[in-house]
């Protein structure tokens, strides 16, 4: 693939994960302040080649980033995902069951966290309370 069409992949598959929801800087803000060209190269690798591929959905693929970061207590990061995830359609209730399934795998201190993460992100982007009283 050209870099050209690299590129515009990588920021159509951007704004379709970082745009809306909750207003948040992504990582590649940080990654330019120490290296621009670096920055680039690993946005247009995770952004344009990596989420763009077709075999899993965005929202498959951001499910999957948030149990992991989940997993790893990455709650900064884990943020940013939750507010992907939501902006491209993932279901709230499957997000939960996702942080759920950690508690035999990680312990419920992780689980906690994950949706102490979820429920900030969600009263954020004023999804709270129509997800708390379904």
């Amino acid at each position: 693939m050209d870099e050209n069409t690299l590129k515009k992949r990588t920021q159509e598959t951007a704004k379709k994960l970082w745009t809306g929801g909750i207003k948040l800087d992504p990582p590649y803000l940080m990654w330019k302040e120490f290296d621009r060209d670096l920055a680039n190269d690993l946005s247009m690798f995770i952004t344009g080649n990596l989420y763009s591929r077709t075999v899993l959905t965005l929202p498959e693929r951001q499910m999957i980033a948030c149990a992991i970061l989940a997993a790893l207590g990455a709650a900064d990061e884990l943020r940013l995902h939750v507010n992907a995830a939501l902006n491209v359609g993932c279901d709230p209730k499957k997000l939960a069951e996702t942080f759920f399934q950690l508690a035999p795998y990680g312990g419920m201190p992780l689980v906690n966290k994950a949706l102490e993460v979820f429920k900030e992100v969600l009263k954020g982007r004023g999804e709270w309370e129509s997800f708390h009283t379904e």
